[in-house]
């Protein structure tokens, strides 16, 4: 028996990282999962490696855009008959922009894809939520949107957003049975994080990374995934309206480090 058997289960940015390694583990827990990112290659190679046959199907979307995200709800309805699971995991980091260098457009474009994506998701599936009675809705926020030091403004601001939806929409859902939780990853290594790790490759100092942390490393997709499973199922059936740090400890402190020294 899976954690998550016959429950269906939407997943945004899932064509890498913390969304690919999150759509294996769903359909390795028995669920029917709608994988969706804005890169078809990467969906493939997610799907070639769920390997979960006709409980698996894939559909490019910008997470950020209404008309795609409802497009995504009515297809896992169509294909699979309800919808008990959204990871709204989507997310860019817009680069290491400090407050000089951040435009107003850069600054809305993260809004939009990390905090607008996640909002979209929760309105257009929660009325199919209610009508059944439960549901699960995870998001994807950050230990950058806890405290500072861990991200630029935008970012920052855009998870911070996230943190306070998921605590928002959880009483908007109130007496409804669906619940509403947030992760706050650390330092992972994935594709948005792939310019932190290249340069300290190049510095030769990839053992420094996630020092600051006391596990004193980095982590991985599969860290995260872990999580998502746990909030996705029903072992989370009394956790609701949480920012849940999936970070080594960082979040406990956020320690200081000084710009431009590794």
């Amino acid at each position: 028996m899976g954690r998550l058997d016959e429950k269906v289960a939407i997943i945004t940015g899932a064509g890498s990282g913390i969304g690919r390694a999150t759509a294996k583990l769903f359909a390795a827990e028995g669920a029917k999962v709608l994988a969706s990112d804005v890169n078809a290659d990467g969906l493939k190679q997610t799907a070639d490696e769920a390997n979960a046959g006709g409980n698996f199907i894939t559909q490019t979307a910008d997470a950020g855009s209404e008309a795609d995200v409802a497009a995504l709800v009515d297809l896992a309805l169509s294909t699979f008959g309800g919808l008990d699971v959204t990871y709204a995991n989507a997310g860019i980091s817009g680069g290491a922009a400090g407050l000089a260098d951040t435009t107003p457009d850069l600054f809305m474009e993260i809004m939009r894809i990390n905090a607008l994506g996640p909002f979209l998701m929760a309105q257009k599936a929660s009325p199919h939520m209610v009508k059944a009675g439960k549901g699960s809705m995870v998001m994807t926020a950050s230990v950058a949107g806890l405290r500072s030091n861990a991200g630029g403004p935008a970012y920052a601001a855009s998870k911070a957003g996230v943190i306070s939806l998921a605590q928002t929409l959880s009483y908007q859902l109130y007496n409804t049975g669906v619940r509403v939780n947030a992760i706050c990853p650390g330092l992972i290594e994935t594709g948005m994080t792939k310019p932190i790790f290249d340069m300290a490759a190049e510095r030769d100092s990839t053992h420094k990374l996630g020092q600051l942390n006391p596990l004193r490393r980095y982590g991985v997709p599969e860290e995260i995934a872990g999580a998502a499973l746990f909030l996705a199922s029903d072992d989370s059936s009394y956790v609701n309206g949480q920012a849940l740090p999936v970070c080594g400890g960082l979040s406990a402190g956020h320690p200081f480090a000084t710009p431009g020294k590794a």
